[in-house]
């Protein structure tokens, strides 16, 4: 076994590279870039090395930086985690020609898998079947359709070249062929590099379904079963579960030796992830399963099928690595129970999943038995030069209905301030009927986009907790006066003060009454609410609301008050009367750059008539492609960006005026 190994990564498959290696007694040396220097992966490791600038292409995906850290500081191992440079072949060979043992498979595995299109062919003559399609060489645009037309809509543009979603559209319509092709490929080039794509045929009713395997240097190869990752929005991939519901012995069995095929057919070391696509317009049937791709690597939701198979994936890893055979033979592993990973993205639901940044300035996770993989820790920041990702939250239990009981009981627990993110859609998905029932499938989110990510506003009971906060009521109620917590002095009556509370889309004007001491009562409109202030602080209590009693936790910022209630998460924001608000940005005359990201296109110029919804400007962030459109009909009087420059978070992009103005 190894005893230091450098982890070419950072956030939260970091963290996790460590936790492993410390149990085994291993040393660790972490890099950072500048934006990481005070990161979590920096601290919990044993040493850590500055490889560069925040830009990941100077810093984490530059090859000769990481292999000099290692050399450095005397380790023996690079273990690359997931993304950067996990899945290049290129550096594989690196480490071996230095010295160094790559953590993964060798450079001619990575090779074979490395692009979709020569994958595929390869699966389709060791015998796995392959989705319908194009997978060749010539990439003419119109060549490419005529493809299309052939194989029939809908259908896939898919980059050869990486992962994660990026690079990918589905097209419905031959006359959307053109424009999705273009954006695919710009996406593929941005992210991997590669601009060649590849047709497929889109199944209607699909599930994402992906085998574990493991491989070992003396020609052994193991399945760990099968996870469920059909639950995706754009691609990626956002509650994963294990086993797949309603899987069959007779199915499991087929996909388990398809995937091993595949493994063997390259000779695949260490840890890697057979992806199918299975058409379950009729149900799963083993004869209607398709590989996708291989991912020769971690994966991400590595943790449910840890749970399911009592291993750990990170330990197999390094074991193998280490020229030891596999700790387990196929016979050996069996399923014990169920498990739920669900991802807690800094993002915008409500906005398209717009990814998000901010300071964690509280964060709470659940106690007791939920493994909670995480890379920032409260105080840490969000920024936008990587993946968004704040923590991936998994239960285990003996079914499929306790473990998604504890799922969404899990998610409720948590507690996330000063960003935005996606725990309210992830509580409500965990709840949707079809998936609660185990029907999921690739496009069940599409299908129910509008009841899983609106805005939820406030019920009366949160407006009347916040209204207390506002008024100062929770700082009266531990220990100071509530009297002279709502205003000054006064003779004779109750002390009352007003309060507006501001929300995500909309306002309420209220009273608050003193009643007596923690007792209060809020008044909204023509209703009354009595509210007491129980056991507790200034920051999580016991109330009683018109007679009924839970918990709430109040975190106050100088820019407003976050409410975390009954599962729920609320934000009343302190409005600004300098600010013109929303509707005289980006919903009047001027396009708001919604987060700090790189102009890539613009499709307009000074002088041009745009229509509403028509698209203008096209920005990169946290690796996503964001088209920005017209907020309605005019011209573009001034346009304040170029391609390729950098702009801030709510930056004035460009300016229009009605078409009828002198």
């Amino acid at each position: 076994m190894f005893s230091k190994i450098l982890i070419a990564n950072r956030g939260e498959i970091a963290c996790r590279v460590i936790h492993t290696a410390r149990r085994l007694g291993i040393r660790t040396v972490a890099v950072y870039s500048d934006a990481d220097r005070d990161a979590l992966h920096v601290t919990l490791a044993d040493e850590a090395v500055h490889i560069g600038p925040a830009v990941a292409s100077e810093s984490y995906l530059s090859k000769q930086k990481i292999i000099a850290a290692a050399q450095r500081t005397g380790a023996e191992a690079i273990h690359p985690g997931y993304g950067f440079l996990s899945e290049n072949a290129d550096f594989a060979e690196a480490l071996e020609a230095a010295g160094l043992v790559f953590v993964g498979p060798s450079p001619a595995s990575i090779r074979a898998m490395g692009l979709k299109d020569a994958a595929k062919a390869l699966m389709e003559r060791a015998g796995v079947p392959i989705v319908p399609g194009y997978h060749g060489d010539a990439q003419e645009p119109g060549f490419l359709a005529e493809q299309a037309d052939g194989i029939g809509f809908p259908v896939l543009i898919k980059a050869r070249a990486g992962g994660g979603g990026k690079g990918m559209r589905r097209v419905d319509r031959r006359e959307d062929f053109a424009a999705s092709l273009e954006a695919a490929r710009r996406e593929a080039k941005s992210a991997f590099g590669d601009d060649a794509v590849l047709i497929e045929k889109y199944l209607i009713k699909p599930r994402h379904i992906e085998i574990q395997v493991f491989g070992d240097s003396y020609g052994n190869a193991v399945h760990l079963f099968e996870r469920d990752c059909s639950l995706q929005r754009r691609h990626q991939k956002v509650i994963e579960e294990a086993p797949a519901p309603g899987m069959t012995e007779e199915m499991r069995s087929a996909m388990g030796e398809a995937a091993v095929r595949a493994a063997r057919a390259i000779d695949y070391r260490g840890a890697g992830t057979v992806e199918f696509i299975a058409d379950v317009s009729d149900g799963l049937s083993p004869d209607r399963f398709f590989f996708m791709e291989m991912n020769t690597r971690l994966q991400v939701e590595h943790p449910v099928t840890e749970a399911i198979a009592g291993v750990d994936l990170v330990e197999w890893q390094l074991r193998v690595a280490s020229g030891e055979p596999l700790p387990k033979s196929q016979d050996e592993l069996a399923i014990n129970g169920w498990a739920f990973e669900a991802r807690i993205y800094a993002e915008d639901p409500s906005r398209g999943f717009l990814p998000a940044t901010g300071t964690l300035a509280h964060l709470r996770f659940p106690e007791g038995d939920v493994r909670i993989d995480a890379g920032v820790r409260e105080g840490d920041t969000i920024t936008p030069h990587y993946d968004p990702l704040i923590a991936k939250l998994t239960v285990h239990a003996p079914d499929r209905q306790s473990a998604l009981a504890k799922l969404t009981r899990g998610l409720e627990q948590t507690q996330v301030a000063g960003t935005t993110t996606n725990l309210d859609f992830l509580i409500r998905l965990s709840r949707q009927p079809d998936f609660a029932a185990g029907h999921p499938d690739t496009g069940l989110i599409d299908r129910d986009v509008e009841a899983l990510t609106s805005a939820r506003q406030p019920d009366d009971g949160a407006l009347a907790v916040a209204a207390v906060a506002e008024a100062g009521g929770f700082a009266g109620a531990t220990g100071g006066d509530p009297w002279l917590s709502l205003g000054p002095w006064q003779l004779w009556g109750e002390a009352n003060r007003p309060v507006t509370l501001h929300y995500d889309r909309g306002q309420t004007h209220c009273r608050v009454t003193v009643k007596g001491r923690a007792l209060f009562s809020v008044a909204l409109g023509d209703r009354s609410i009595p509210l007491r202030l129980l056991a507790g602080d200034r920051k999580a209590r016991r109330i009683e609301i018109d007679g009924r009693q839970s918990n709430v936790t109040v975190f106050e910022a100088s820019n407003g008050t976050t409410l975390f209630m009954d599962g729920q998460t609320h934000h009343f924001h302190r409005h600004d009367p300098l600010d013109g608000g929303e509707e005289a940005s980006a919903g009047g005359d001027r396009l708001i750059a919604p987060m700090p990201g790189l102009v890539k296109i613009i499709r307009v110029r000074e002088g041009d008539v745009v229509a509403k919804g028509q698209a203008l400007i096209v920005m990169e962030a946290m690796k996503m492609e964001l088209t920005l459109t017209a907020m309605r009909d005019g011209i573009v009087e001034s346009l304040n960006v170029g391609e390729g420059d950098q702009t801030s978070e709510s930056a004035v992009l460009l300016s229009l005026r009605p078409e009828d103005a002198t």
